[in-house]
């Protein structure tokens, strides 16, 4: 909960209330995530069921309503007035948990630039930092001066010839606050090529590019160049999950999705995503999602005509 004690209070709500209405003008009749300029806006005014995907790093802030997002068996709840960072692209399973159709979630996301963060990095020299050692994702409160400064790259869209010259510097203002906040020791490690995160980022890449295959640790971890023991708890300890989990993960999640669309081609799509065995892939989509893919796939094409 954020500290009504704190000094800089009163800024969060005034920004907040700002957030809100900018975000619901701009959201308004879009079902899905709204990208205006490099940043995303979105509305509901509904609670959704879990779903999930691979997110890629960004900065999540929530402006009204709540949302939960989960790694595994790591919960991390978030609602208005705080944030959600991913700094590696994570398998989370996602739902709004907090929404009604007077008080809508409302929210603003900022995809991270590791890039940006290493040249900041770089202009501001050398910091001493106990090192993140938990996984590539949390969630804090924000600060008046990070909402001021989301609050002033959405007032830019008020004036469209101002975002090509001005916003840079904005985005650039948002990482820096990220970097001195309370998840900058985490959010440092995804501008050093050297650290953990960056060590999981390239073992997650040659994942992706290969989830519907079967894969060799070893050949995992002689391409990023790390002993098999090594990867194995780097990567536990970033994802909370061992790598051939994490693609699991992913092969269910890409079948999910495809299967909201194409419900009756349960067979075809199992094997799109890398399972052989029919049996297999339908018992371990019920051991994830809790019910077999077919039947999943139904309830979700239930469920969105019931909300449209």
């Amino acid at each position: 909960m954020l500290d009504r004690t704190r000094p800089w209070f009163t800024g969060v709500m005034r920004h907040l209330d700002e957030l809100r209405g900018r975000i619901a003008r701009l959201a308004a009749g879009s079902p899905r995530p709204l990208w205006i300029e490099g940043m995303h806006v979105f509305s509901t005014g509904h609670v959704t069921e879990p779903l999930g995907a691979i997110t890629e790093p960004v900065f999540a802030l929530v402006a009204q309503g709540a949302k939960r997002s989960a790694l595994g068996d790591h919960i991390f709840d978030y609602h208005a007035g705080q944030y959600l960072v991913v700094t590696v692209d994570l398998p989370l399973t996602s739902q709004i948990t907090h929404a009604t159709p007077t008080e809508p979630f409302l929210a603003f996301g900022l995809p991270l630039q590791p890039a940006l963060i290493a040249q900041l990095l770089l202009e501001a020299g050398p910091t001493v930092g106990r090192p993140h050692d938990g996984p590539g994702i949390a969630t804090s409160d924000a600060d008046d001066r990070l909402l001021d400064a989301v609050v002033r790259l959405l007032r830019l869209l008020d004036e469209p010839r101002d975002v090509p010259v001005l916003a840079h510097g904005v985005r650039r203002e948002i990482h820096w606050r990220l970097l001195n906040g309370p998840q900058a020791a985490l959010v440092r490690q995804i501008g050093l090529t050297d650290s953990r995160l960056a060590l999981v980022a390239r073992a997650i890449g040659w994942i992706k590019t290969r989830y519907d295959r079967v894969i060799r640790i070893d050949d995992l971890a002689d391409d990023v160049g790390v002993s098999v023991s090594s990867l194995n708890r780097h990567f536990r300890a970033v994802t909370a999950m061992s790598p051939l989990q994490y693609q699991k993960q992913l092969r269910l999640q890409k079948a999910r999705i495809q299967l909201i669309a194409a419900p009756h081609d349960v067979a075809a799509i199992g094997y799109a995503v890398g399972y052989d065995s029919p049996s297999q892939f339908s018992r371990e989509y019920r051991r994830m999602f809790g019910s077999p893919p077919g039947q999943d796939a139904a309830r979700f094409q239930a469920a969105a005509v019931v909300q449209e």
